[in-house]
């Protein structure tokens, strides 16, 4: 028993210290934390009794009234005052004693620390303990029996409304110091918590607030679970790659790359000639196409290599301020010769670009002018001017002007077979 009794005083000290600590966790507080408590019921005395004196199982009466106020919707407070009355019963002696209380005790919302919202909202759980002060009284003599006790229980609910809600409760009542027994007849010399009794109750929970719902029935948010959301929604968005080549959009550099390309850690297309074509691509055109010498073995594939090249795959790039494409990049120029030749029905627009410096009419003049050169190039080639047609874009704004890498991806030309 006095094993029993320290589980219970521990658990009631845990319960005032969460309250506490779990009101500083919460992210909301809009409900109700007060409400009123009434229940009536029956309860059985269990010792100490007097040889031959007893009471039915169960005897009547026992009232409760209580005040509850809730720090949080999982912890709180409740101030009780109780009635029970005891008579003897069947074969028993007479007798008639009145058993009056009052407590102070800590409430654990159980449904909402077990989570009862996956599964119900109208079926709640409460635990509550605490101490307080009680006097026995016999009608029918002087004796008043004052003691201390410990008062233990737990309260089921059923919500009928967001102001009323039903309950059961059944409690234990142990009384400390107690001197005669609950009949009254015959005195009791145990100094602990020796007097044991029971009730049972049932009542009505009156919630009162301005605010919709009570304490008992929300469910809050933590704030670590919150911020654990956040960060994880916050990883998932970072490691969006909405062109499915393995890097994420923000380490991606190259945001557009072909499906299959091979790509370094920035998520740009690996071209180690530096032509404007990616290896993948490259290869799988020049083994499907460029490699025939424009027989008709590779006219299959022509609809592939227009989609690749109006795409903007094949460009030549331009070094900042020049009309002149750069060494490396003029394998992009070779390619559309190669196609002009293998398809002579074929016309192609030639699309100059420039970067966001400088101004903005210098900047239409200098794409005119690269592609102008690369239409020159062609025609030095034998390709026919007619077939050539030059398009000053001026300033590509799809990139970001601060950035030196990305500013050299949009000086160039692009093409646009017809």
């Amino acid at each position: 028993m006095k094993k029993l009794m320290f589980a219970l005083v521990l658990a009631t000290a845990v319960s005032t210290v969460n309250a506490q600590t779990m009101n500083e966790k919460t992210t909301e507080n809009d409900y109700n934390k007060w409400s009123i408590e009434l229940a009536g019921g029956v309860n059985k005395t269990q010792r100490p009794m007097s040889a031959n004196y007893f009471t039915s199982t169960p005897s009547p009466y026992t009232v409760d009234l209580g005040a509850r106020y809730m720090f949080n919707n999982k912890f709180g407070l409740k101030a009780d005052f109780g009635y029970n009355s005891f008579e003897g019963k069947n074969n028993s002696l007479s007798f008639d004693t009145k058993y009056y209380r009052a407590d102070l005790q800590a409430v654990a919302n159980l449904g909402r620390i077990m989570n009862f919202e996956t599964w119900t909202n109208t079926i709640g759980l409460l635990g509550h303990a605490g101490f307080g002060l009680a006097q026995l009284e016999d009608q029918n003599s002087a004796i008043k029996d004052r003691m201390g006790n410990f008062i233990a229980g737990v309260t089921g609910q059923i919500k009928l409304s967001n102001r009323v809600a039903l309950t059961g409760d059944f409690t234990t009542i142990l009384n400390a110091s107690q001197d005669v027994a609950f009949d009254a007849a015959s005195a009791y010399s145990g100094r602990g918590f020796g007097g044991i009794l029971f009730n049972g109750t049932v009542g009505v929970t009156v919630y009162l607030g301005k605010n919709t719902k009570h304490a008992d029935w929300v469910t809050l948010t933590d704030k670590e679970v919150v911020s654990l959301k956040d960060r994880v929604t916050a990883i998932e968005d970072k490691m969006v790659d909405a062109d499915n080549d393995g890097v994420a959009d923000y380490l991606d550099t190259e945001k557009n790359t072909a499906a299959g390309a091979l790509v370094n850690t920035k998520g740009q297309s690996i071209d180690k000639n530096n032509n404007g074509v990616d290896d993948t691509t490259e290869a799988f055109i020049l083994k499907n196409y460029a490699a025939n010498g424009g027989n008709n073995s590779g006219v299959y594939n022509n609809d592939l290599i227009k989609s690749l090249i109006n795409g903007g795959y094949v460009a030549t790039y331009f070094d900042f301020n020049k009309s002149k494409p750069t060494n490396v990049s003029t394998e992009g120029t070779d390619f559309i010769l190669t196609y002009l030749r293998n398809n002579p029905s074929a016309s192609v627009d030639i699309i100059g670009h420039a970067d966001e410096l400088g101004r903005s009419a210098y900047n239409d003049k200098l794409s005119n002018a690269r592609a102008t050169t690369i239409k020159n190039t062609l025609v030095k080639a034998n390709i026919a001017a007619s077939r050539l047609n030059v398009i000053a874009a001026g300033e590509d704004t799809s990139v970001n002007k601060d950035s030196d890498a990305a500013r050299k991806l949009v000086r160039r030309v692009t093409f646009m077979v017809k």
